[in-house]
Parts: C-alpha cells; sequence; structure tokens
C-alpha cells in the first residue's frame, strides 16, 4: 500500500527516493507570491463575471525614488557642480588680471630753431615748400600695411592689432578736440585697464618724469597760445607687426605730422609750420585684441619749433611766425633725485623748415 502522500501508483520509477520531488527545494514565500504578475481568479470570480482563469496584476511600486528620478537627480547635481566651478575659475579669465601693470615710457624732445620761425598768409603755399609737400592728409598718412599671420596669432589678429594702432594715433594726434586740449577720453578708451591709472595721474598732475607727460600720450597744443590754422594735417609714416611671443603682439609706429598753426584767435596772422615725429610702440595679449584695446609700452617724441626753456610735457606752446627761442635754457635737473628725466632738447634743422 502506497505511503501517506505517495502517489496511488507508488513512486514513479526514476524518481527521487523518499517521496521527494525536483521541485520541493523552491520556496514559495509571501514575497514571490505578490510578485507575480498573473493571478488566478477564485472560482466564484469565475463563475460570476465569466472572465477568464488569470488576470494580469498591476506592477508592484517600489519604496523611493525610481531609477529615471534618480539619475535625473544626479544629473541636475553634476551640472550645478561644474556651474559652480566655472564661476570660481573661468577659462577665460581675464589675462590682465594676472599680469602687473607696466606703465608707458615717455620722452618728449622740444626742437629749438636756430632763427626766426618762417611764415606766409597761405598754409597750402607753406606745405607746399617744405618736407611736407608730399605727405598725404589726416588719417590717409597712417595707411595700413598688409596684416600676415604668425606662429600664434591669425591675420585677423594681426590686422585687429594694426587697426588699433592706427585709431590710436588718429584720435591722439590728428583729432582737433584733443589738439585744442579739450578732449582725451576719445584716446584714454583705446587704452587697456592697466593703464588707466598712469594715463588719469598725467592729466591730474603732469610732470617731465619719464612717466606722467601728457604730451608723451598725445599731441596737445597750449590753447592760450596757438590754434590750427588748416584742419588737413600733413602725415607720413608706417606701421609693423611682429609677434614678440606666443602671447603677445607688438606693433611700431614711425609717423611725422606737420600741422599748420597761426595764434590763438587771431585769424589775421601768419601761419607757421609745427612738425612732431611720434615713434610708438604698443602691445597687446589675446584679451586686448578681442577689446579693441592697446598698452602704450613707449612714446618718444620730437617736437619743433619749441623753446627750450618752457616745459613741454603738459602742453606743445609753438613759436609761431616771426618768433625765435631765445636764449633760455631748459630747468635744471637734480642728479640726486632718480624721479625726474633729464631735460632734452635740440635743435630743428633748417632743412626742415619751409623755404620761403
Amino acid at each position: 500500500m502506497a505511503g501517506l502522500g505517495d502517489p496511488p501508483g507508488g513512486t514513479p520509477e526514476g524518481a527521487p527516493g523518499g517521496g521527494e520531488d525536483e521541485y520541493r527545494s523552491v520556496v514559495f514565500d509571501e514575497s514571490f507570491v505578490r510578485a507575480a504578475r498573473l493571478q488566478e481568479f477564485s472560482a466564484q470570480e469565475r463563475i460570476t463575471d465569466h472572465a477568464p482563469a488569470v488576470r494580469r496584476r498591476p506592477p508592484l511600486r517600489r519604496a523611493g525614488l525610481s531609477r529615471q528620478a534618480l539619475v535625473l537627480v544626479v544629473l541636475i547635481a553634476v551640472a550645478f557642480g561644474t556651474a559652480i566651478y566655472m564661476g570660481v575659475r573661468h577659462p577665460y579669465q581675464n589675462p590682465s588680471a594676472q599680469r602687473a601693470a607696466e606703465p608707458a615710457r615717455m620722452t618728449v624732445v622740444p626742437l629749438a630753431p636756430r632763427g626766426r620761425v618762417p611764415g606766409a598768409d597761405d598754409a597750402g603755399f607753406l606745405y607746399e615748400h617744405s618736407p611736407a609737400a608730399g605727405f598725404r592728409t589726416a588719417a590717409e598718412g597712417v595707411p595700413l600695411p598688409g596684416a600676415r599671420r604668425t606662429a600664434h596669432f591669425s591675420e585677423d589678429q594681426v590686422l585687429n592689432a594694426l587697426t588699433t594702432a592706427k585709431n590710436y594715433i588718429v584720435r591722439s594726434a590728428l583729432d582737433p578736440d584733443v589738439l585744442g586740449g579739450r578732449e582725451v577720453r576719445s584716446v584714454r578708451v583705446l587704452l587697456d585697464p592697466d593703464q588707466l591709472h598712469q594715463f588719469d595721474e598725467s592729466f591730474e598732475r603732469p610732470t617731465a618724469d619719464g612717466r606722467h607727460a601728457p604730451t608723451g600720450w598725445l599731441v596737445r597744443f597750449d590753447p592760450l597760445r596757438a590754434e590750427l590754422a588748416d584742419p588737413e594735417i600733413r602725415v607720413n609714416g608706417s606701421l609693423r607687426a611682429l609677434e614678440t611671443d606666443a602671447s603677445t603682439l607688438e606693433v611700431t609706429a614711425d609717423h611725422t605730422m606737420v600741422y599748420a598753426l597761426r595764434p590763438a584767435g587771431d585769424q589775421r596772422a601768419g601761419t607757421s609750420l609745427f612738425t612732431v615725429r611720434r615713434e610708438l610702440t604698443f602691445r597687446y595679449d589675446r584679451e586686448d585684441l578681442r577689446l579693441h584695446q592697446t598698452r602704450l609700452v613707449a612714446s618718444y617724441v620730437q617736437a619743433g619749433p619749441l623753446s627750450c626753456a618752457e616745459d613741454s610735457a603738459n602742453h606743445l606752446r609753438p613759436l609761431l611766425a616771426g618768433q625765435t627761442a631765445g636764449t633760455g635754457a631748459p630747468a635744471g635737473t637734480d642728479p640726486y633725485t632718480s624721479d625726474d628725466a633729464a631735460a632734452l632738447c635740440g635743435t630743428l634743422a633748417a632743412s626742415a623748415q619751409p623755404k620761403v
């Protein structure tokens, strides 16, 4: 007779002995049952609703955040952290904040005439009989050379540097408002922010110390002494760009400007010519190029006819038609003081004057 729990015919041949089957090790606990996607209807439900034998159960909702929500939270946290990092350490941080300001060096040399300053009633007549006869007029006398790329700067960047240098020359030496001492801001806005303090000090407390001479930054005449007799200023010169290192472009400018002047407020007075030669050195980093600004590194100015006895740092005080330089000497220089630059003076060659 079959044992309790055994099949009526006994244990099938080949089945494990002892009444154990192959699924006895599987434990159908409550969690396994609840996780089943199919659920069998009860007999009453099948009779009442004529429903199929089984139905599909909705998936169980797990406690806590879903995987998609967790991924979204992580992404937001990463983006927020990246934004904070970029704000603290910006890859395009202004290089000017990392470098020390380089003061501009400037020298203004007055050129004294040997005799009386030649004059005439017509500025055109003076130009025709002077070395400036073949010079171009105003900004046309500051042509841009061909721009070529360098090892670390593109052609557009080189052209940008040359154009900014030209703008500086035109604004600082050819603008009637600047020449008359009425305007400086148009020049100031072209300078690197590192040099603005030196520029402002030069006009607030001008001095011939090689650092704070307004006439080193721009050309301006004493408005009480002289004014333009002809707005068509004659100009001739050149611009040259080169790369000094992987992060710096340098532009050198050498221009001669010739102005027709007369005594301030006297339109009937005779006209004379005044000559200024400026040799300027500009430097640019990539931030300067992006902002169309420049750093004036050095300014060497020769101007005349001037009297060596008068201060030419703040304003140029031209000698006009019929005037002479006199016998005055420049102010003395204290060799024990390193703050003052030695006073310089030259002689204006007769060949530089109009033949009248």
